[in-house]
């Protein structure tokens, strides 16, 4: 009785936290939908959208280092309405179309998705047994390309019946609503929260020394920073690559979409290989290759390249750029001191915001510097090589302590 009571829980709380990262997903993405839209409207440079993305990411990371408390204090799902509300603030502020709003859309947008993921994992953590925990991790980040993909639908054809500005509010009422009917479920989820606990900024280094003091967590960090930002380079500007190469946004959408669809399986077949028939240090290893080798190849391709090429290129990155977070947060969970799951989350996930701050910003300088998004392609996917490289020299010392955690087991 209490195995199935403990099923069901967990289920509900994957359900949650699946349909909260969705609208979170939709709410950061949506942004880059309709930039070219809102780059002709405004006439603005396009090298601008890396410079919110960045923003956005400087946001989250400040957000991520600093949730730990306010997750103990009002516990997982409390934190993961409050990031709904946020979006909700980001999105209505963007719709102005005031540059200084874009600015608080940035912040505020980038700090409500940011602490997201470490709400939900914080969540999933006291209900999911580790064994099969790289699988629920990945089931509930297909909320990501699940949201990105709906954006990416839905997002052109909004645009086209009530602007770009009307497309936003929508989304932002979205995440209103969604506040709503998660409600109901706080009395289960946050029964484990602590009232007493105070915020310190000394919480900053908390969380940052959770993720420094072993080596394990050090490497998924540095592999966080490379995976993230290039996952942030390519939701910012693979529509504006593809309607620079004569799409419309209809159509740049619509790939778009194709390539976040394949990621949904993906991130599901990537954490069951990894929930035991593949070491998630080697699994991500493999991924990182991938991350590298397509986009060397996206940012090779020509004007001559046909839009099946690029599709096909788009879709190898989807795979793999989109698609590790389930093995990577499951990873940090397995390796997470008691009771920290989310800060250790949170911390891990900083180091990844730091890329998804800084390679933006190195892809629109590229841009600004050359004319062509290719530099920027290919510059994003160096990290990720380095990263691969470290991962697999690495294998032996996981396997070993992989072993050591079952015998202790």
């Amino acid at each position: 009785m209490a195995i199935d009571r403990h099923l069901k829980l967990l289920l509900l709380a994957l359900s949650a936290m699946f349909a909260q990262q969705t609208f979170a997903s939709i709410g950061r993405g949506l942004p880059a939908v309709v930039a070219p839209v809102v780059i002709a409207d405004l006439h603005l440079d396009a090298a601008w959208l890396g410079t919110y993305f960045s923003l956005s990411a400087l946001a989250a990371l400040t957000f991520q280092l600093g949730c730990g408390s306010f997750l103990i204090r009002h516990g997982a799902l409390r934190l993961s309405q409050v990031a709904l509300v946020m979006l909700a603030i980001g999105l209505a502020a963007g719709a102005s179309g005031h540059v200084l709003l874009f600015i608080v859309s940035a912040v505020i947008g980038g700090g409500g998705a940011a602490v997201s993921t470490p709400a939900s994992s914080h969540l999933l953590g006291r209900y999911c047994p580790p064994r099969i925990a790289p699988l629920i991790y990945s089931i509930k980040q297909t909320a990501v390309p699940a949201g990105l993909l709906l954006g990416g639908l839905l997002g052109p054809a909004l645009t086209l019946w009530t602007g770009w500005r009307g497309t936003l509010l929508i989304a932002a009422a979205a995440c209103l609503v969604l506040v709503l009917l998660l409600q109901p479920l706080r009395r289960e989820f946050d029964s484990d929260r602590e009232p007493t606990r105070r915020f310190r900024m000394k919480d900053f280094g908390t969380t940052l020394g959770t993720v420094t003091a072993t080596r394990e967590l050090r490497t998924l960090s540095m592999a966080c920073f490379a995976f993230n930002g290039l996952q942030t380079v390519f939701t910012a500007y693979f529509i504006i690559f593809l309607t620079q190469h004569g799409q419309d946004l209809a159509a740049a959408g619509a790939l778009f979409s194709l390539t976040m669809l394949v990621a949904v399986p993906c991130r599901i077949l990537w954490g069951w290989l990894g929930s035991g028939i593949v070491a998630p240090r080697l699994m991500m290893s493999v991924l990182a290759f991938g991350m590298a080798a397509s986009t060397a190849l996206l940012g090779l391709s020509g004007e001559g390249w046909p839009l099946w090429a690029i599709g096909a290129t788009g879709i190898v990155l989807s795979a793999t750029a989109m698609s590790w977070h389930g093995v990577l947060l499951a990873e940090t969970a397995r390796l997470a001191p008691d009771n920290m799951h989310g800060a250790a989350t949170g911390g891990v996930l900083s180091f990844g915001q730091v890329g998804a701050f800084l390679m933006p910003l190195a892809y629109s300088l590229c841009l600004s510097a050359t004319g062509s998004h290719g530099v920027g392609f290919i510059v994003s996917g160096v990290p990720a090589l380095l990263v691969a490289v470290a991962l697999l020299r690495g294998g032996g010392d996981e396997e070993r302590a992989r072993r050591e955690v079952a015998a202790a087991a």
